[in-house]
């Protein structure tokens, strides 16, 4: 059995509150791990140290704290397999996803290592003679990061990373569903021996542990990935402060075929943006708009693909999906299918729910569905695909940006002027065109509407962790 601790001013420790939290393989329903849920006071113990940390750790010149940042990179990749097993285990994925997310991390953190030279302030021109106006790039402080269970290991990454590299310092919160892989990454941490308080976890709910990064004034941004109510939560907590809030939360992308699409990339992109972690990425494909006249003919190559499409349960098996993360997550996946055909639409594929142990969902597809469904507004987090037939390209615009949500989207076409003036209509942080759905790290990664706003990733990303300083200087 494996216990989790809390990481607070670079020392290992465990929570005085002894409520077990179970961590469960969602592929066995077998408990792997035991955590206990994290205290108020706790949560104010690692603030209070990650800020006195932060006025050394921001002294210290970033091109030191890109050194930390890059013997983090190496000590993930020297652990590579564990990490992945661990990954796959307690979050369900296969073992190329758990691999990928593992390297991708350490590649992220050395990228953000980088900018440790480039990041930069300006000089502007003044009105006055003998005036130099001077703008800093200076750290927020102390910030705080609360994780999700999808990506649990990658996200500790994009938070930290270029928080640490700009001089500020941290406080995390894991999933409670996805503890252990954070354990490992804070091992890590402690190995190359970052300076004590500049990077700290606390286990636990986000009522409490959540509730009170997001709440306390020492914390200068909060940085949230995770579902609309809980962006929500954060919002309303952290104007108590006027805390800075950084938000990913949920989606519904579109995707839009056009008939002139290579329909045969347009199928296989469609369905590795939807499968991937068994359907459960904020930013993977949640709804398919078809033109009318290749209607038929798409949905029959889209069934072709994903009816082959296989799900597991142990490490050594070879399988497209894993299970969803748990019962609840399963229940509602079904609920939302069983919605669906109740209001009309047509089950193409999948749609029952398997008779054995684990959460698992088959990939399913349903067409003859329209926008007032519930599957088509409603975000489902599950390997499911409705399907909207639409005539002209207009629609096909509209019907994409009627909804609450703002991540991504998608659109297939060899059409030049169409693809330009999709980018120019839809109302997305993020559009790909003619690919799957999955960001860059150089890029920025950033919603609208209910989907948050601020954002993560490449230039942009690097700055939400800086405030400007603006310094008008008279040199007479």
């Amino acid at each position: 059995m494996i216990y989790i601790n809390d990481y607070i001013n670079g020392k290992f420790v465990e929570q005085e509150n002894k409520d077990i939290v179970r961590v469960v393989n969602p592929a066995t329903e077998e408990t792997i791990a035991e955590s206990y849920k994290g205290t108020q006071k706790e949560t104010i113990k690692a603030i209070q140290c990650a800020e006195n940390a932060q006025k050394i750790w921001s002294n210290t010149p970033a091109v030191e704290r890109g050194a930390y940042l890059k013997k983090i990179a190496e000590g993930i990749r020297k652990r590579s397999d564990e990490i992945t097993q661990t990954i796959m285990l307690e979050g369900g994925k296969t073992y190329d996803l758990a691999n990928t997310e593992v390297f991708f991390t350490a590649d992220y953190i050395e990228y953000m290592a980088e900018w440790a030279r480039r990041y930069e302030g300006e000089i502007i021109q003044s009105d006055r003679s003998n005036e130099h106006i001077l703008l800093y790039k200076k750290p927020l402080g102390v910030t705080a990061g609360i994780l999700p269970w999808n990506f649990p290991f990658f996200l500790i990454a994009r938070k930290a990373a270029p928080a640490l590299i700009t001089g500020n310092t941290i406080v995390v919160k894991p999933s409670e569903e996805t503890p252990i892989n954070a354990q490992l990454f804070t091992e890590i941490l402690d190995s190359v021996d970052l300076p004590e308080g500049v990077f700290n976890l606390v286990n636990g709910d986000g009522s409490i542990v959540g509730n009170e990064l997001s709440k306390n004034e020492k914390i200068q941004l909060v940085s949230i990935t995770g579902s609309e109510a809980a962006g929500k939560k954060v919002m309303e907590a952290a104007s108590q402060n006027i805390t800075k809030v950084n938000l990913e939360l949920g989606g519904k992308a579109p995707a839009i075929v056009l008939e002139d699409a290579d329909l045969d990339k347009a199928v296989k992109y469609i369905i590795d943006s939807r499968i991937i972690n068994s359907g459960q990425v904020c930013n993977c494909a949640e709804r398919v708009y078809i033109q009318s006249s290749v209607k038929e003919e798409f949905v029959q190559k889209l069934v072709d693909r994903i009816s082959q499409t296989t799900f597991g349960d142990t490490i050594s098996d070879t399988f497209d999906m894993g299970p969803l993360i748990n019962k609840e997550a399963q229940d509602n996946v079904h609920n939302y299918v069983q919605t669906a055909l109740n209001e009309g639409g047509k089950l193409e594929c999948g749609g029952e729910m398997p008779e054995r142990k684990g959460y698992f969902y088959p990939a399913t597809i349903i067409s003859n569905c329209n926008n007032k469904m519930q599957i088509v507004q409603e975000e489902v987090f599950g390997p499911v695909l409705p399907i909207v037939e639409f005539d002209k390209f207009e629609e096909a615009i509209e019907l994409a940006n009627d909804s609450k949500y703002g991540l991504t989207s998608s659109i297939y076409t060899k059409d030049l002027q169409k693809a330009f003036k999709a980018v120019d209509h839809l109302e997305f942080g993020e559009t790909y065109i003619n690919r799957e759905n999955f960001e860059a790290m150089q890029g920025f990664h950033a919603g609208i509407k209910h989907s948050g706003f601020g954002g993560a990733d490449g230039k942009h990303g690097l700055e939400e962790y800086l405030r400007t300083h603006v310094v008008y200087m008279n040199i007479d």
